[in-house]
């Protein structure tokens, strides 16, 4: 590629919106829960709050996070020191704004991008709904609201006061 196309390419990568945050939104929606996207005020800006319980939810891409041991993640071929040294700050800044969350109170949950391939989409979808009835019900002051979903399999969704 000339450094023209690539600039082009790298240009249409977007931070915010992109289609594994889409797939975990629409899941989250359409079990009950409500949250709030890219949330200025909390460190690292999380791609999904869900206030009630206190909870933020980081989608990240295997390749800008550097996920180790993923086939999504290939250090490149070329400026390799530049790239080792900005997936590291990515690495650091991300532990960073997870300890921030933890001391402020806040429950911190990351999904990786290779996580929603096709053949792995469901049960990852599945283990966060897990997760988050779980916290739910360890939330004292959380409304719980009880649903069946399509499957008759039992969801438990915290409204928001």
């Amino acid at each position: 590629m000339t450094p023209q196309q690539r600039s082009n390419c790298m240009r249409r990568i977007r931070s915010k919106n992109t289609r594994p945050e889409m797939l975990v939104r629409r899941f989250l929606f359409s079990h009950g829960f409500r949250y709030r996207i890219h949330a200025k005020t909390l460190p690292g800006t999380p791609d999904l709050t869900i206030v009630g319980l206190r909870t933020c939810i980081f989608i990240n891409g295997c390749f800008w996070h550097g996920h180790e041991g993923c086939s999504l993640y290939r250090l490149p071929q070329t400026h390799t020191d530049y790239w080792r040294q900005k997936f590291l700050r990515n690495q650091e800044r991300d532990h960073e704004n997870r300890l921030a969350l933890k001391a402020q109170g806040w429950h911190t949950i990351e999904v990786w991008e290779c996580q929603l391939k096709k053949t792995e989409r469901e049960q990852t979808l599945q283990g966060l709904l897990r997760t988050l009835n779980y916290i739910a019900l360890q939330n004292r002051g959380a409304k719980i609201n009880y649903h069946y979903d399509d499957e008759e399999n039992l969801s438990i969704a915290a409204e928001q006061e």
